[in-house]
C-alpha cells in the first residue's frame, strides 16, 4: 500500500520576519516543497538509509494510523491496544512515497543509529518497548525489509528518552541515560552477563523537572567520549568508566529535554589531522518551564554555545593554561526544540521547533518557522547567523530534519499531543516537506560538481580515486563525508561531518575532445585515518566546489 505523490514547490519572496524581528520586502535565501500531503503517521523519529530511503517511526499504543500493516501483517492485540495499522513507514526519497512497516512495541521516545552494516538498530521505547532492541536491514524502495524485534537480547535497564551513538568497532553501540536512569550500557553486550554501569554525571543533573532526557553524546577524534546532560558536560572513557575530564557549565538555560536545545559535532578536517573537535549547542527553555502552567508563553533561550572538547587550554594570549571555554552566541531568534543539521558546505542549519515555551503535549507556542543558517567558519562570531525563507507548517514536538543525498533537508512529523489529533492550534502534522537551502538555487548550477565514479568502499589512511565532472574548474574542488544519524526530540545521534583531504583535479581526456575542453577530472582522496575520527559506517560523499554542493554518492567506511 502506498500513498499518492504530491509535489508542490513553494518559494517565498517574503515579505518574512528578519533578524531583527522586523518584517523584510526583501527575498530570504532558501525554498520549501511539499512532498507528500499524507505519510500515514507522523514521523517522531527518521532515519535516511544508503538506499535513499527514510525510515519514518512513530509510536504504538495511541490507536489507529492513516496507512494499514503490510499486507499478511497480524494487527498488534494485547491488553493495551486492537490496532490494524502501521506506526512506521519507509519513504521513498525518489518517489516521494510510502510503504507500511510493522513495528510491535511501543517506540515512544527512543533512540537508535545504525551499524557499520547499515542495519538500524533500534533501543528501547515505553511501556512493553522498555527493553526492547529492534533492527531494521535497509533494502532498496522496491523490496520488503521489515522491523525484526529481537526475542534474546534486552536491554539491562529500561531506556525512555535514551542516546545511542556508534562505536569505533562499528558494529556495537553505547546507549547512554533515560527517564530516571543513571547509566549507560552496550549494544551488543561486550561478554556474557555485562550490565548497565552509572554515570555520576546523569545523577548530578537530575534536577526537579528532569532536564538530561536525551543527553547530547559524540565520539571525538581521541576516542573518548562527549556527554552533555542539563548544563554540565564530560569527556568520558567508555573502555575503562573513568570521566577523563569535566567541562565548565554553559551559561543560560537547560538544554537537554524537556528544555530541548539541541548539538552538532562541527566538522571534522584533515587539515589538522583531524584533531581539533568543538561541540555547537543551540536553544533550550527556560529553567521551571515545564511544570508551570504558563510555561508554554515563557520565551525560550536564545544562544549558542561553542567548546572546543579535544584540548585542555584555551587558545589565545593570556589563556594558555585555562580551561576550555564556552563561546557563547545570539541566535536572530529565540528556539526550543529546533532540530540542527550539518549542511554539506559545513554549516549548520536550525530549523523546526517554537521560541516559547518546552518539549511536551501542549507545552510550546509561536512556531519559528525561519530556519536560520549558522556559518561555522566565519569569523567574527557576529556574523555567522542568516535567517532564512520560512515554511507554513509549524515543527513543534515531534518533528524532525534529516540532510538528504541531494543536498535539501527532509522535514517531517509533529504532534503536541498524546494521540493524533487533527484540531487545534499545533493538530498531528501528517505532511513532509524539503527546505532547499540557497546552495541549491539554479544560479549555482555554472558551478555544481557530480560525481561520475567513486569506489563503494574505502579503507582507513588509504587513498582512492573520485572522478567527477564540472561546468566550470576555476574554484577549489573538496568532498565532504556526512553520516547518516537517527533524528529524534531534537537531537540527531550519530551526526557527523569530514573534509577529506584531495588532490588538485585532473583532466580526463575524453573522446573528440582535447584536455583543455574536457568537463570530466580525476582527484586522490585520503580516507580519514581511524574509526574514531569516522566510525565505520555508510557516509553520504558531497563533490564540492567553492561552496556548492552536488549530488552526494554513497560511500562505507569499512
Amino acid at each position: 500500500m502506498s500513498l499518492l505523490l504530491f509535489s508542490v514547490t513553494i518559494l517565498v519572496l517574503g515579505p518574512a520576519v528578519g533578524v531583527s524581528g522586523s518584517i523584510q520586502d526583501t527575498p530570504l535565501p532558501g525554498s520549501w516543497e511539499l512532498l507528500l500531503k499524507n505519510a500515514g503517521i507522523a514521523s517522531m523519529h527518521t532515519a535516511i538509509t544508503h538506499f535513499n530511503t527514510a525510515i519514518f517511526l512513530d509510536r504504538t499504543l495511541v490507536g489507529p494510523s492513516q496507512i494499514a500493516l503490510p499486507k499478511g501483517h497480524e494487527c498488534r492485540i494485547n491488553p493495551l491496544e486492537h490496532d490494524c495499522t502501521a506506526r512506521s513507514v519507509m519513504f521513498d526519497l525518489g518517489s516521494n512515497t510510502v510503504r507500511p512497516l510493522d513495528i510491535l512495541t511501543d517506540t515512544w521516545c527512543s533512540s537508535g543509529q545504525f551499524f557499520a552494516n547499515g542495519t538500524m538498530v533500534q533501543t528501547g521505547g515505553d511501556s512493553n518497548g522498555f527493553t526492547k532492541i529492534r533492527t531494521l536491514a535497509p533494502c532498496p524502495a522496491s523490496g520488503d525489509c521489515d522491523w525484526v524485534e529481537s526475542t534474546i537480547e534486552t536491554l539491562t535497564d529500561g531506556r525512555w528518552y535514551s542516546t545511542n551513538q556508534l562505536l569505533p568497532e562499528g558494529s556495537r553501540q553505547i546507549v547512554v541515560g533515560g527517564r530516571g536512569v543513571f547509566t549507560y550500557e552496550f549494544v551488543p553486550k561486550r561478554f556474557p552477563g555485562e550490565g548497565a554501569f552509572p554515570l555520576q554525571l546523569l545523577v548530578e543533573t537530575n534536577d526537579g523537572e528532569n532536564d538530561n532526557y536525551y543527553p547530547f553524546v559524540h565520539l571525538l577524534p581521541n576516542g573518548h567520549l562527549f556527554i552533555f546532560a542539563n548544563r554540565d558536560s564530560i569527556l568520558l572513557d567508555y573502555t575503562t568508566g573513568k570521566v577523563v575530564q569535566q567541562f565548565p557549565t554553559i551559561p543560560g538555560e537547560p538544554r537537554n529535554y524537556p528544555l530541548s536545545g539541541s548539538s552538532v559535532l562541527l566538522p571534522l578536517s584533515f587539515a589538522d589531522g583531524y584533531s581539533t573537535a568543538s561541540v555547537l549547542i543551540c536553544g533550550g527553555g527556560q529553567a521551571g518551564a515545564f511544570d508551570n502552567p504558563n510555561g508554554f508563553n515563557l520565551p525560550a533561550s536564545q544562544t549558542c554555545g561553542r567548546l572546543e572538547v579535544t584540548t585542555t587550554t584555551t587558545r589565545g594570549a593570556g589563556s594558555s593554561n585555562s580551561e576550555p571555554q564556552w563561546l557563547m552566541e545570539t541566535m536572530p531568534f529565540r528556539r526550543v526544540m529546533g532540530d540542527m543539521v550539518l549542511l554539506p558546505t559545513g554549516d549548520v542549519l536550525l530549523i523546526n521547533g517554537a521560541q516559547s515555551g518546552t518539549a511536551g503535549w501542549g507545552k510550546a507556542s509561536n512556531p519559528a518557522l525561519n530556519p536560520v543558517r549558522y556559518q561555522t567558519f566565519l569569523h567574527p562570531a557576529a556574523n555567522r547567523f542568516q535567517v532564512l525563507a520560512p515554511s507554513t507548517i509549524p515543527r513543534v514536538y515531534h518533528s524532525t530534519a534529516n540532510l538528504r543525498p541531494d543536498g535539501r533537508i527532509l522535514v517531517a512529523g509533529s504532534n503536541t499531543h498524546q494521540y493524533d489529533t487533527f484540531t487545534g492550534v499545533f493538530p498531528t502534522e501528517l505532511r513532509v516537506e524539503a527546505f532547499s537551502p540557497q546552495y541549491l538555487s539554479e544560479r549555482y548550477d555554472f558551478r555544481r560538481p557530480q560525481i561520475t565514479a567513486a569506489p563503494a568502499s574505502i579503507t582507513y589512511g588509504k587513498d582512492f580515486a573520485v572522478t567527477f565532472s564540472a561546468p566550470s574548474r576555476k574554484d577549489p574542488f573538496e568532498l565532504h563525508m556526512a553520516s547518516a544519524p537517527y533524528t529524534t526530540h531534537a537531537y540527531s545521534q550519530g551526526q557527523r561531518l569530514l573534509i577529506l583531504q584531495v588532490s588538485d583535479p585532473v583532466p580526463v581526456q575524453q573522446a573528440g575532445a582535447g584536455a583543455a575542453g574536457a568537463s570530466r577530472f580525476t582527484v586522490t582522496v585520503t580516507a580519514p585515518p581511524n574509526a574514531n575520527v569516522a566510525p565505520p559506517q555508510y557516509y553520504m560523499l558531497f563533490p564540492m566546489q567553492a561552496g556548492t554542493p552536488g549530488n552526494a554518492v554513497w560511500i562505507q567506511m569499512v
